[in-house]
């Protein structure tokens, strides 16, 4: 689960950040339309996202070596 949150989580922050820096200063995704960020949160966002990803990756090999299913 929390692989899927933080693929969203990356897909927000890094759209964000781009629409910030490669337009008229107007992210791109769901959030600039709530929330006035400015950029290093929208990068913040995809980094904490990626680490997210990794505590979920890093799990699943944990769990496979210890040959846990839970």
């Amino acid at each position: 689960m929390r692989g899927i949150i933080g693929i969203i989580i990356v897909i927000q922050g890094a759209m964000g950040a781009l629409g910030r820096t490669f337009t008229d200063g107007q992210g791109w995704g769901i959030l600039p339309h709530w929330f006035d960020l400015p950029t290093p949160l929208y990068i913040a966002m995809a980094v904490a996202g990626l680490a997210l990803i990794w505590w979920e990756e890093a799990d699943k090999k944990r769990r496979k070596r210890t040959g846990s299913g839970a």
